[in-house]
């Protein structure tokens, strides 16, 4: 059933980037219950073929499409865009979820582990968003809507050394959603951007960041009741139904029990 305020995406476009796991699956499922045409994207598409037959064999209105894209290589971003718009038409919705953390100090960091954060979770985004708010421009498209999954670290820095540098890269994306709407409306466009910025949300995040360490991967997510995927999905249903004169610049959510 759709939800108020969602009928009008409905057969529209969204691309989900990072779709294969965790948040990004979880809105990816979400849009397609509400009749969305959904491109998730990610380096690996099993995970996203598994949940597009899923979707389909629980007959929601909308359709999931898998596309294979390293989203720290331009030209890979680029040549989805210009597949989606050959093939689809354009993007109406972008939810650029992707995102990574690699344990890399200030002090003793390596820089390859902070060009990997930087090209995914700045750049990509960054690209990506670029793509989607050209892809709305020539079809003049004006009610488009940019969605940036940012984090509480992009609020805040905590006193643990290996999210520093992925803290910096998540106040840059922070920085570049108010940047965004300002250049929106600059444009005299009616396309939205907001920022949604979860705390700790239980998936596979801490197992990669801490992939050296999964008893302290684990442990991250057993101290509290963390949020879940579908709690961050919600927020972003809320977002989409909002009516198109309303403009939410952020939403910072924490689990009850999170202290900072």
């Amino acid at each position: 059933m759709a939800r108020p305020g969602m009928e009008r995406w409905r057969d529209r476009l969204a691309l989900v980037t990072g779709a294969s796991v965790g948040i990004g699956a979880a809105v990816a499922r979400a849009l397609v219950q509400q009749g969305l045409k959904v491109v998730g994207c990610a380096r690996t598409v099993g995970n996203i073929e598994e949940l597009a037959a899923e979707c389909k064999s629980a007959g929601y209105p909308g359709t999931l499409i898998p596309y294979r894209c390293d989203l720290s290589n331009e030209e890979d971003i680029l040549s989805m865009f210009s597949a989606i718009r050959s093939q689809h038409g354009g993007v109406d919705i972008c939810i650029n979820n992707a995102g990574l953390g690699r344990p890399d100090s200030l002090l003793s960091g390596s820089t390859s582990g902070w060009k990997e954060m930087l090209n995914v979770n700045v750049l990509a985004l960054s690209i990506c968003t670029r793509e989607a708010y050209q892809s709305m421009k020539e079809r003049k498209v004006d009610d488009g809507h940019i969605i940036n999954i940012n984090s509480m670290s992009g609020h805040r820095v905590v006193p643990q050394s290996v999210t520093h540098f992925y803290s910096a890269t998540k106040y840059a994306v922070t920085a570049l959603t108010e940047g965004l709407r300002q250049e929106l409306r600059e444009a005299q466009t009616h396309i939205r951007a907001t920022c949604i910025s979860p705390g700790f949300v239980e998936t596979q995040f801490a197992f990669r960041l801490h992939d050296k360490e999964p008893e302290k991967a684990a442990a991250t997510y057993e101290q509290i009741k963390c949020l879940q995927p579908e709690d961050v999905t919600e927020a972003v249903i809320y977002v989409l139904s909002t009516p198109p004169h309303v403009q939410i610049g952020d939403i910072q959510m924490r689990p009850t029990e999170q202290v900072t």
